[in-house]
């Protein structure tokens, strides 16, 4: 994509990008600087767009120019350093067909940054909906996957689970508007207490001091857990949700799957 581009930069030179979703998911657009300009696309010294990471979808949005034109984002992505590890960048994928516009960017130019709202806020309906399903499925996660149309879970267990009682699990938890809050506890906490890790394939970063959790619930507490993503402030918010399937994927997998009622 966009490999006729000739004014590319070192993207790994390119500062750190300010992630302001992680302070505010409800956050739609902010100006920002462009910082770097490769042929996969676009980078920012700060950014309200959420990259691909645990198990989220990458935001898509809008780049809007100086001069009013907007530049597709297709999808949001950690940029990777030569050992293949992800880096603090994040890199904006522009939609096909769109060289002429990109074309038009130059580092050091202001943009502003404008998420699709409607596609993310159900991104974050689904993401706290997985953390409820955690509390009504107390075993480890093998695996997640939160897009806009469905969400799962797979499950390292061999017991059967219910669609009718996990869905009416989910929404007494949702009727119940428990509250959602951001924290952090220090590398040292974390390590004393591991089972705040719920997931067995994705490990929560470690080396800044702080870890950032979500937790539900106050006096009540459903669920505290190590999380990066985008989340609603409310059980409440997360409307209708069901359960629309559960699948033996292996002998010790059962993976959850839900999607919001019709």
């Amino acid at each position: 994509m966009y490999r006729s581009v000739k004014r590319q930069r070192n993207i790994y030179d390119a500062c750190m990008t300010q992630d302001l979703f992680r302070q505010n998911a409800y956050q739609t657009e902010c100006s920002a600087t462009v910082t770097a300009i490769n042929p996969e696309g676009v980078v920012l010294d700060q950014t309200v767009f959420y990259p691909l990471g645990g198990g989220q979808a990458g935001d898509t949005g809008v780049l809007r120019l100086a001069n009013g034109s907007g530049l597709a984002i297709a999808d949001t992505r950690k940029i990777k350093d030569v050992q293949g590890q992800p880096t603090s960048d994040i890199l904006h994928l522009p939609a096909p067909g769109q060289e002429g516009l990109l074309a038009q960017l130059s580092v050091g130019e202001s943009v502003t940054a404008q998420i699709d709202w409607a596609r993310r806020h159900r991104l974050m309906r689904f993401h706290t909906a997985t953390h409820l399903l955690c509390h009504l499925v107390p075993m480890p996660v093998n695996g997640c996957s939160i897009t806009p149309d469905y969400a799962r879970l797979d499950f390292h267990m061999t017991d059967p689970l219910s669609k009718e009682a996990l869905t009416a699990g989910i929404a007494a938890l949702v009727a119940a508007a428990h509250p959602v809050a951001l924290g952090s506890v220090t590398d040292a906490e974390l390590e004393a207490n591991p089972a705040l890790v719920k997931s067995m394939s994705v490990s929560p970063p470690r080396g800044s001091g702080a870890v950032r959790t979500v937790q539900i619930g106050t006096g009540d507490l459903i669920d505290l857990q190590p999380c990066g993503g985008t989340h609603v402030a409310n059980t409440a918010e997360i409307g209708a949700v069901v359960v629309i399937k559960i699948e033996k994927k292996s002998a010790n997998t059962r993976r959850v799957v839900l999607g919001f009622a019709a």
